[in-house]
């Protein structure tokens, strides 16, 4: 397929027309059919929606799937018209899907949200650019609403950067507490949230104050609550117990392989081993060049001049330091907790963020048996027992 080529705009245009060129006729023809419309229809509809989609030789090589441009009114039409697309195998799974819509239904933004994981496609928030115009910036893209909803359909989900921007109105904020009629109920919104494997707990941590009625979401704060996951899955947190040595593993899916951090505890020390997961031709690469290896929680570098280099375990970066036990119950309660490789003659350090707080309720039986093991360690008080009652003193029920 040639750059910036576009499968269907349901915009009229002077390309879309009966044209006497074989190539535009051939576009035609292919747009009317994923559209399902004749030419006097595609005419007299409104516009609505969109579609480019980008697979040229370099977006393959870089990207290593299609690129897709989905922008204007998300309604019932947009989904049938993606939807059609999507089935018609030219939109592989692990395609990248950008989104710029400001104005649609919240029932066809959740629509759009189930095709794209069904159709295991990724989300960002972006605006397209023709292929001939790659050296000037794109201009900025607006995610409202419907297309909000929507872009919690990828499978990975990327975070706005530089000028694009997502949020919702005021009234379509899953718990609103007054709806469009005809759209979802707060309960439809939510379930659809906790469908998309966002628990609306951590939602709450993106969102802003509203701004004259709508509340943008906090972009720096969509990854650490799982809201975007930058090509992250859920962190998954596996406690082994053992008297002598209690294990923690703390492991997240990321494309094209996992990132692991392994806790060990020990008298006054925790052993933190990072598995940086690259591939073994760019671990070795990285393990002949690094300067530093090193741990931060909130973004504060741990001794970042010290300790061994990292070494290649299979297609993994591996470092291993020893942390004071105190530094422990920081490290599962904060939201960045990152292990990072510097490399000679490179300006960008590489490696990987978690965020323990999210999975504090099952990483607390590790902290407290480690905590246990300590020197001096004092074993919480037992709860009292409940004082007898007046009447059970009365008619002598206390033993």
């Amino acid at each position: 397929m040639h750059a910036g080529h576009s499968w269907f705009s349901s915009v009229p245009e002077p390309l879309l027309p009966e044209s006497p060129h074989p190539h535009f006729r051939w576009r035609h023809a292919l747009a009317l059919a994923l559209a399902g419309a004749c030419p006097a229809a595609l005419a007299a509809s409104p516009a609505a929606v969109t579609i480019h989609v980008r697979s040229d030789r370099m977006t393959l090589q870089l990207a290593k799937a299609p690129q897709i441009y989905v922008a204007g009114t998300f309604n019932d039409d947009a989904v049938d018209q993606i939807g059609a697309l999507l089935a018609s195998g030219k939109v592989s799974a692990g395609s990248d899907v950008y989104l710029d819509s400001t104005a649609g239904d919240i029932s066809a933004g959740m629509e759009l949200g189930r095709l794209f994981r069904q159709a295991r496609v990724n989300t960002h928030v972006g605006a397209w650019r023709a292929s001939n115009r790659r050296t000037q910036p794109a201009l900025p893209a607006t995610c409202l609403d419907a297309c909000a909803y929507a872009y919690l359909g990828g499978v990975y989900r990327w975070a706005p950067s530089g000028r694009d921007r997502i949020g919702l109105h005021d009234d379509a904020l899953p718990d609103a507490a007054t709806t469009v009629t005809g759209e979802p109920s707060p309960k439809g919104r939510l379930d659809y949230l906790e469908a998309m494997d966002v628990r609306a707990e951590w939602f709450a941590h993106v969102l802003t104050a509203s701004d004259h009625g709508t509340v943008w979401w906090d972009a720096n704060e969509m990854a650490p609550w799982l809201v975007a996951n930058n090509g992250r899955q859920a962190l998954e947190a596996t406690y082994h117990p053992s008297p002598a040595s209690p294990e923690l593993v703390l492991s997240q899916t990321v494309k094209g392989g996992q990132n692991r951090i392994t806790l060990q505890c020990a008298p006054q020390q925790v052993a933190v081993t990072a598995h940086y997961s690259v591939g073994y031709q760019q671990a070795t690469h990285v393990a002949a060049r690094a300067m530093y290896a090193y741990f931060e929680i909130d973004r504060q570098a741990l001794e970042k001049r010290a300790g061994a280099l990292p070494q290649v375990d299979g297609s993994a970066l591996v470092f291993t330091r020893e942390l004071p036990f105190a530094e422990l119950a920081t490290l599962l309660h904060t939201l960045s907790f990152g292990a990072w490789i510097e490399v000679t003659g490179s300006p960008v350090r590489l490696g990987f963020q978690l965020s323990p707080a999210v999975a504090a309720a099952r990483t607390a039986p590790f902290l407290a048996d480690c905590a246990a093991m300590q020197p001096g360690y004092q074993p919480p008080p037992a709860d009292e027992p409940a004082k007898p009652s007046f009447w059970d003193r009365l008619f002598g029920r206390v033993s």
